[in-house]
């Protein structure tokens, strides 16, 4: 149940996430607030691959938007039925939550390894990784990031930024996994009504009136509407003469002749 009262705010957590993704992503072009690294490209090559601005950021901010706008009561109609639309607003909604569980873990596996490999800094050997070869040991082995001369502060300045970097990608994929199941919960849990309209023969019509078969019992759990299926209808033969079988699992409804 929370994590239905939830769905709708999921969506807008992740504006702020991608927002500060972008800003702090930019923060690492800028060591030390000194703008001449970017310039002269000595920076580390993780850097470059602008996953914090583009797919933890701008496409996650994007996401985000129109997913707010799919749930939105007042979204284009795209079918001739409010169930119709509703379906596919919720698929449209399951795909673009994985869009973001893809965006967002790609950042989060960069940040790790842009974290491990360590900062391009400038030592006794010249501009090089120096930290390369611990397999990310350096973190804890303080006396060791004096060896990094210039940036000054390089160290220090790549771990706080990534550790950051990675903690947002890590609570943006939390979001999007959240978002996709809670748009399956509430199409594939629901309460679903079958209902059965029969034509060509008006005297059945109260005989088939008086039957209304309800799933509800067997999905108590969540009483919403399913948006999984709209309608479906299957022809039947009875002494040569012809019926139709309508089930909706939309919209909860007696039977009518």
């Amino acid at each position: 149940m929370a994590l239905e009262a939830c769905r709708s705010c999921l969506s807008c957590l992740l504006i702020p996430l991608a927002l500060w993704s972008i800003v702090v992503n930019v923060l690492l072009y800028f060591p030390n607030g000194n703008a001449s690294y970017a310039t002269s490209f000595q920076l580390p090559n993780y850097v470059w691959y602008f996953e914090g601005i583009c797919f933890s950021g701008v496409m996650i901010l994007l996401l985000a938007v129109i997913l707010i706008a799919l749930e939105c009561s007042v979204f284009h109609q795209c079918c001739q039925s409010e169930s119709c639309n509703k379906t596919y607003r919720s698929f449209i909604s399951i795909v673009l939550a994985l869009l973001g569980v893809a965006f967002s873990g790609y950042s989060c596996i960069i940040f790790t390894l842009g974290l491990i490999q360590g900062p391009f800094c400038n030592s006794s050997n010249g501009w090089d990784y120096i930290f390369k070869n611990t397999v990310g040991g350096y973190l804890t082995d303080y006396s060791a990031w004096s060896q990094c001369t210039e940036p000054a502060n390089a160290v220090e300045w790549n771990i706080i930024l990534l550790s950051i970097l990675i903690a947002l990608s890590g609570l943006q994929l939390i979001i999007c996994f959240l978002k996709v199941a809670a748009e399956l919960k509430r199409t594939l849990c629901g309460t679903y009504s079958v209902f059965v309209q029969v034509t060509k023969d008006p005297r059945l019509s109260s005989f088939f009136s008086i039957y209304k078969v309800s799933l509800a019992s067997a999905i108590s759990l969540n009483r919403r509407r399913s948006l999984l299926v709209n309608a479906f209808s299957v022809p039947l033969h009875i002494k040569s003469r012809q019926y139709v079988l309508t089930v909706d699992l939309l919209h909860p409804c007696a039977i009518q002749g």
